[in-house]
């Protein structure tokens, strides 16, 4: 069931050459050339009435699909590991395909290999116009670049990634801190976001792995203390450290999470293995539901939403050897996520609030993540026990038949 599962969202994604549409691509309407939106709540609220619309507007404000980078670079992450996992050459085509979509998306102008979103973009904190670089999206398309190296064995690909090391250490701005510093979201901004910097110290730490450059590691140290020095007391972090930062959500602390183990592993920095074990029991403790529903918010369930639903899978599946409870728990997340969030047409929605839900096919935020997790859970062995998800087959079904919504509210 797993693979068939698997096999749906692939061929879903494969169909249509990994192109589709983003909760945040709003202001990609063609409407901008007649009628630009030109102020910053204007833009925000545009981008926000389409993210929370359950029908799908964007053909109505000629919105096109496009190729986001970050969802290649997650795709490309997973059809490497597909690849060495079973050694089927269909694999290793669409990870080639991947690469050569990447190369052909990267912005330029930088010290290095870096990448940004397919659209023009509006936080509360800036604004980044289409390709703009950020550490998030490039963190994990080089880390992607190092999958394929490790698989592939092609140089190329860890000088890929190497590169991307460049302009994180010399376009991103610093914010220093109590302890270490804090990388900025891109070179626009001045923010300091944790899952973002940290994101980055950890993509230092494993590229120095491969190269041996105790530069990018005393980097990658410094920019870790300030994510360790901003720990809170139960083991949480917020999402950033402004006013307007200061909620603690599902998928952020996973990558945080995530990040954090692997700095320790490629840094060999055993003693933050106790910050790491207190946030992942603040993690499992606060994120899910007894039926394995992932929380949204510490403190709130709605809206579920499917990149919550996905990281989850992820995290605890990467982080299953810390404890006994963590790969359970990772199958209960994947039951309740195929019973109620994947379509029969292979992909999954975006969101349920209460009764309603969001059925829109994002691809990065949606499909290129739950490609990931699945991936993820198929291809480590310490994190999944087969005869255990069988076992669990009828509890699916009994899921599975839930209220159906009204046809008109899903887009």
């Amino acid at each position: 069931m797993l693979n068939d599962s698997l096999q749906g969202l692939l061929g879903y994604c494969e169909k249509r050459d990994w192109k589709g549409y983003d909760p945040y691509d709003g202001l990609n309407t063609a409407w901008q050339k007649v009628l630009p939106l030109k102020g910053k709540f204007l833009r925000i609220l545009l981008i926000q009435l389409l993210k929370r619309s359950p029908l799908n507007l964007r053909k109505s404000l000629l919105i096109r699909e496009g190729h986001n980078p970050k969802g290649l670079g997650l795709f490309l992450s997973a059809m490497a590991r597909l690849y060495s996992h079973s050694g089927e050459e269909r694999y290793k085509m669409s990870a080639y395909r991947l690469i050569h979509l990447l190369l052909e998306k990267k912005s330029t102008g930088y010290s290095g290999k870096c990448w940004g979103y397919n659209f023009d973009w509006q936080s509360r904190s800036f604004f980044l116009p289409q390709a703009t670089p950020t550490v998030v999206a490039t963190s994990f398309i080089a880390n992607a670049f190092l999958d394929a190296y490790q698989v592939f064995k092609e140089e190329r690909f860890l000088e890929i990634a190497r590169s991307s090391c460049d302009f994180i250490c010399r376009d991103l701005n610093r914010t220093g801190g109590c302890e270490g510093f804090c990388f900025s979201y891109s070179p626009l901004d001045k923010t300091t976001i944790h899952n973002a910097n940290i994101l980055g110290a950890s993509l230092l730490a494993r590229t120095a792995s491969f190269t041996g450059e105790d530069e990018l590691k005393i980097t990658a140290g410094d920019s870790m203390k300030f994510v360790i020095d901003h720990q809170n007391s139960d083991g949480s972090w917020y999402y950033g450290t402004q006013a307007h930062h200061r909620w603690i959500d599902n998928f952020h602390t996973g990558f945080v999470l995530e990040s954090l183990s692997d700095y320790i592993n490629f840094a060999s920095e055993l003693n933050l293995k106790s910050n790491l074990e207190r946030g992942l029991k603040f993690y499992r403790d606060n994120f899910f539901l007894s039926d394995g529903t992932p929380k949204y918010y510490h403190n709130r369930i709605y809206p579920i939403d499917i990149h919550s639903c996905a990281q989850s899978i992820i995290t605890l599946v990467k982080l299953g050897s810390l404890s006994e409870q963590n790969p359970p728990l990772a199958e209960k997340v994947l039951l309740w996520t195929l019973a109620n969030m994947q379509d029969e047409k292979g992909y999954f929605y975006f969101q349920k609030r209460g009764w309603l839900t969001n059925r829109i096919a994002y691809m990065r935020w949606s499909q290129a993540w739950m490609l990931k997790a699945l991936v993820t859970l198929l291809t480590t062995p310490q994190g999944f026990d087969e005869k255990t998800f069988i076992d669990h087959v009828a509890t699916r079904q009994v899921l599975s038949t839930c209220v159906a919504e009204p046809s008109w509210l899903c887009g």
